[in-house]
């Protein structure tokens, strides 16, 4: 008996931890709350790691999304004219490096299709070829309502084999772009590819006047480098800072001063900043030599 009462003991003790798992995701959730609290259960116990947490997490968060919620703004849409040369298109391929492009005609309402960057370099760098248009290499554009759910959409760009939609309003203007990735991305946090820069430092020198700065960069760490005071109260990086100083998501390209600094957006997404020029304004000194 002695010997069955410790074995019986460790059985037990098995069982009960393992009834107190399955207990965990045998309880059904009644909403996306109760789903959370059992992912945060289960990495709380290490049978998942923080990784998978965050991914699951993510599903989640994309199951209540809207088209609406992730897309690029009309504002940051990087697109073509129909009427452009391949010399107009040039610096708009190069600056954004995207594999394809909404091509209008007039404005952002009036989208005549997508064209994917592949298709246009057969024609474009084919000496042989000159009798060509736009208009021929573009292939259709997919339109979605704002209020189209995210993981319907995503199921659709799986089974469609398409890439990118165009995001309309209730009265039919372009109020956006989504993508593929952009839906990834809520799901496995932002996807970098070989055209993304690489940021080992968080401040580069670029001239004597003008620094390349991530947007993550520790507000403490930023003001010893320029030699500012922005309050570490308000905000933990200078993105933060820049952010509310704009007081909405900035497009690429737009600007604005503080303490002495301009601060011009050189990358950004629909969710937030990515890296900031800072261009310190001329000395005195300099400002009479020239």
């Amino acid at each position: 008996m002695s010997d069955d009462n410790p074995h019986s003991s460790r059985g037990s003790a098995g069982k009960s931890w393992l009834d107190r798992i399955a207990s965990i995701f045998s309880a059904e959730p009644q909403d996306i709350s109760d789903l959370q609290d059992i992912i945060s259960e289960a990495q709380t116990r290490n049978l998942i790691d923080a990784d998978t947490k965050s991914m699951l997490d993510g599903v989640l968060d994309v199951s209540s999304m809207r088209a609406r919620d992730i897309m690029v703004p009309r504002s940051q849409m990087a697109t073509i004219d129909i009427d452009d040369s391949v010399a107009d298109m040039l610096p708009i391929l190069m600056e954004n490096n995207h594999s394809r492009y909404p091509v209008v005609n007039e404005d952002k309402d009036h989208i005549e299709g997508i064209l994917l960057v592949k298709d246009l370099l057969q024609f474009a760098l084919d000496p042989n070829v000159n009798d060509w248009h736009l208009r021929d290499l573009l292939r259709p554009a997919v339109i979605i309502p704002e209020s189209k759910r995210v993981d319907a959409l995503l199921k659709e760009f799986r089974q469609k084999r398409y890439h990118m939609a165009i995001v309309v309003d209730e009265y039919g203007g372009v109020s956006g772009l989504v993508t593929i990735e952009d839906i990834l991305e809520q799901i496995v946090g932002e996807i970098e590819d070989e055209h993304d820069d690489e940021e080992e430092n968080d401040i580069k020198k670029m001239a004597s006047r003008v620094f390349q700065v991530s947007a993550l960069t520790p507000l403490d760490e930023f003001n010893e480098s320029f030699n500012t005071t922005f309050d570490e109260e308000d905000a933990d990086t200078i993105g933060g800072i820049v952010l509310h100083a704009f007081g909405h998501m900035p497009a690429k390209g737009e600007s604005i001063e503080l303490e002495g600094l301009t601060f011009k957006v050189s990358k950004a997404n629909s969710r937030r900043l990515v890296q900031l020029q800072v261009i310190r304004a001329k000395e005195p000194a300099e400002t009479e030599e020239n």
